[in-house]
């Protein structure tokens, strides 16, 4: 297995000026091998100043402006794409609001380690349910979008729409992104489907994953249809052969 040199946490923000200057420095103190890279939606907050202020703090940070919101699957895929022309060995994708914890990173960096090519951070591992502060309407969304998800396209992990994962970079070279269709958390099945489907090996490590409180959620109710018709595509690709 070969050494792993270099990791790239991508930060996808819309509206995060609170939150970005405190996680940036919280991932960069995990590892001296990660870089961050923040691909910003035009926040009319000025998170987008302030992500060029970090950038210019470190050589370990950069990031990249886009003219509106353009939604979180293309923008990790426009951060998919940046760090593989620059030959990143492994992929992070992470939320900027503190739900996903930097202190968690090892973790998942031990798992490619052993030899896993997509590892995802669960908040639904082995039957526990690992989240602080989700009124329950939303844990019980999240939860049976999750069994959905499973009974759909038979996608063997417990947390199949959670935003918390690492990628090796042969993974993200052989999914071919120009194909990826799903652009809300659909995004996440979506991806990890094609992985799988591609014979790569999946892991799963618990994780707690903790509300924001800072700032507003993304989620909205086209995200969710999304997710819903979403999966039944993904499953009639798989039966035609053509993932």
């Amino acid at each position: 297995m070969a050494v792993l040199e270099s990791a790239l946490v991508i930060i996808p923000t819309y509206n995060e000026k609170d939150n970005l200057p405190r996680i940036v420095p919280a991932v960069l103190a995990q590892d001296p091998r990660f870089d961050v890279l923040i691909v910003d939606d035009g926040s009319p907050d000025g998170t987008g100043a302030i992500a060029d202020e970090l950038a210019r703090g470190s050589d370990r940070v950069f990031a990249l402006h886009r003219d509106r919101k353009r939604g979180l699957g293309t923008a990790y895929i426009t951060g998919f794409r940046w760090g593989l022309a620059r030959d990143y060995d492994i992929f992070f994708e992470m939320d900027a609001d503190f739900s996903h914890d930097p202190g968690n990173l090892p973790a998942f960096v031990t798992k490619i380690e052993e030899g896993y090519d997509v590892v995802l951070g669960s908040r639904y591992l082995h039957g526990r349910v690992t989240v602080v502060n989700w009124p329950i309407s939303r844990l019980i969304l999240s939860y049976a979008a999750n069994m959905y998800a499973r009974r759909v396209t038979g996608l063997p992990v417990a947390d199949a729409t959670g935003g918390f994962k690492c990628f090796r970079r042969e993974v993200l070279e052989a999914l071919a992104l120009k194909e990826v269709e799903s652009n809300g958390y659909a995004f996440q099945i979506e991806l990890s489907f094609r992985a799988w489907k591609k014979g790569f090996r999946i892991a799963e490590i618990p994780i707690t994953f903790v509300d924001r409180d800072v700032g507003e959620s993304k989620m909205s109710k086209p995200i969710v249809a999304e997710a819903v018709w979403r999966v039944w595509r993904l499953r009639l690709l798989s039966l035609r052969g053509r993932l």
